[in-house]
């Protein structure tokens, strides 16, 4: 990892392609927002690309307007910056274009990240991909206003679970400060992400709580969301996101998972296409059992994709309780 050399290639760089993974949380919302802000003010013509819409308890950040869903010309880019990304590919459909474009950037703080790219600022260490968006625009010396503010604000609270996980560091209560003095608002952020629930949202929730399974010694959690329960209550996708904490927080549960089947059979004769979330406290290294499915995370927060029938998934991961 050289930052230095990454800030004199964004200072050289003109236009530059912003992406983050698909299905965004807050910390791939709050850095992409952030740093498309900071580059935009440092005068670089600046494309900010997600292929899912936004979450709508995240639509309270400023400059949405500057996130589109789709790449344009792929030749009008000198740099791309994927952020969040253990892997180029988690950026959805448009990855093979995007690696195409002469420089690629990857920050990241993920453990599992594969090194993609000509450069890399991977810090497993970091509470977050927000906290190292902060230390490149700090290190770029562009003013931080009140846009960028709540951005690495939201990313950081986002990904420390409020400050509650065990990723939360002095370093990041230190720059949450500094944004605050900056101008983002913790009540307002709160509110939004916490406390803002549309009564679709709530009715999903409902159904979730009454899929969850425990596994027989009761240290695994299954939480299940079909297309069909998302047809039901009129639930988009971005609706799901953070559900899976609930069924962490059931007692004595150590390890909690979110079955969502993203996609009926797509065009297979059997099963679904299923992202499978992990989630634990510590004591399960969540991203080896992730990577052992071709995905990967944290130690604390992984996951993976996988093409099965509902049951033969859920007798598959019920086998990793028996280790616990």
């Amino acid at each position: 990892m050289n930052t230095q050399q990454i800030i004199n290639q964004l200072k050289k760089s003109e236009r530059i392609l912003i992406a983050s993974h698909a299905n965004p949380d807050g910390d791939a919302i709050g850095s992409l927002i952030s740093l498309g802000i900071a580059l935009e003010d440092s005068k670089k013509k600046v494309w900010l690309y997600n292929e899912s819409p936004i979450p709508a308890v995240y639509q309270f950040l400023p400059s949405l307007h500057l996130v589109h869903q789709t790449v344009r010309n792929i030749a009008e880019f000198d740099t791309a910056i994927i952020l969040d990304c253990s892997d180029l590919h988690r950026i959805g459909e448009a990855a093979e274009a995007v690696s195409k474009i002469p420089i690629l950037i990857n920050i990241d703080h993920h453990d599992t990240n594969t090194r993609f790219g000509r450069f890399q600022y991977i810090d497993p260490t970091a509470s977050s991909t927000a906290e190292i968006v902060y230390r490149i625009i700090t290190a770029l010396n562009v003013p931080i206003n009140t846009g960028i503010a709540y951005s690495i604000y939201t990313g950081i609270m986002a990904d420390t679970g409020s400050f509650r996980f065990a990723n939360t560091t002095a370093e990041a209560f230190e720059i949450s400060h500094k944004m605050v003095r900056y101008g983002a608002d913790p009540h307002k952020v709160a509110h939004h992400v916490y406390e803002t629930f549309s009564l679709n949202r709530i009715k999903l929730l409902n159904m979730l709580y009454d899929s969850i399974e425990l596994s027989p010694n009761g240290k695994m959690s299954i939480m299940t969301l079909t297309q069909n329960m998302l047809k039901t209550t009129g639930t988009k996708l971005e609706d799901v996101n953070g559900l899976i904490n609930y069924a962490k927080q059931i007692e004595n549960v150590k390890l909690a998972v979110l079955l969502f089947e993203s996609n009926r059979g797509n065009g297979k004769k059997f099963g679904s296409d299923f992202h499978v979330s992990l989630r634990s406290e510590g004591a399960v290294n969540v991203a080896a059992i992730a990577s052992s499915f071709g995905g990967g995370g944290h130690q604390n927060a992984a996951g993976f994709d996988i093409h099965a029938t509902l049951p033969d998934l859920k007798k598959t991961i019920f086998y990793f309780s028996e280790t616990l």
